[in-house]
């Protein structure tokens, strides 16, 4: 079983998330809703949790692949259901930035794989309603 332990560390709405390593992030809400912009909104950590969880698909396949990559970065935006609560991620999209020495195929198939099969942040988005798009940009 996972646990996470959360405390209330800033003002009315900033918590502070800590799991079983240490590892801490921080919450809060926007200053519009009472908040002091003290952390990340928690529907915006959904999104950098499905980076965090691909990411880490992608490398791992083309790592087996023996691809050699000297640079990744994802660009995440979403859209969240409007005059709706709970307000879902209605769409999200990834865009794959890979750069090294990748056969541009095996970095199609490999963010395919995560985003279909492997990333489990994918899967529970989606079964949340989401529709997942995605594009691999690969340079040298």
């Amino acid at each position: 079983m996972i646990r996470i332990e959360m405390n209330r560390v800033g003002g009315d709405y900033g918590f502070e998330a800590r799991d079983a390593n240490g590892h801490v992030i921080t919450t809060d809400t926007s200053p519009e809703s009472g908040g002091m912009n003290f952390g990340v909104r928690p529907m915006q950590m959904l999104l950098m949790a499905l980076g965090g969880c691909s990411g880490i698909d992608v490398v791992m396949i083309l790592k087996k692949q023996r691809q050699e990559i000297t640079g990744f970065k994802m660009d995440i935006s979403g859209e969240r259901e409007a005059g709706k609560e709970p307000s879902l991620w209605k769409q999200v999209h990834v865009i794959f930035e890979l750069q090294g020495n990748i056969d541009s195929a095996k970095a199609d198939r490999a963010c395919q794989l995560s985003m279909e099969k492997y990333c489990s942040v994918a899967e529970t988005l989606r079964r949340a309603g989401a529709e997942i798009t995605w594009e691999v940009r690969v340079t040298a």
